[in-house]
């Protein structure tokens, strides 16, 4: 038991500095994914299988994650193209 106590909070340690580094995409879906696996857990758990609950709905929390991203770039101002000059099209 002492030695649970020294590794539960190193392996969230760890787990928590690997997020540091990622992408716009990456992090939707790692959001999606927490998201759905804990509302899946939560649902799964009123019918008796919490695990298989929770594993749905992280893949289908991912899977919204990404959907979700692919749909932003046309609508996220970091992701748009570079404009050139002020946008008026005449010439001097």
């Amino acid at each position: 038991m002492r030695f649970m106590r020294l590794v539960l909070p190193l392996a969230a340690g760890l787990g928590l500095a690997a997020c540091g580094d990622l992408n716009p995409t990456q992090q939707r879906v790692a959001t999606g994914a927490l998201g759905g696996g804990a509302v899946g857990g939560v649902l799964g758990s009123f019918s008796g299988n919490a695990g298989l609950g929770a594993l749905l709905g992280a893949g289908v929390g991912s899977a919204g994650g990404y959907l979700y991203d692919q749909s932003q770039p046309r609508y996220d101002n970091r992701r748009a193209p570079p404009r050139r000059g002020d946008g008026r099209n005449y010439r001097r």
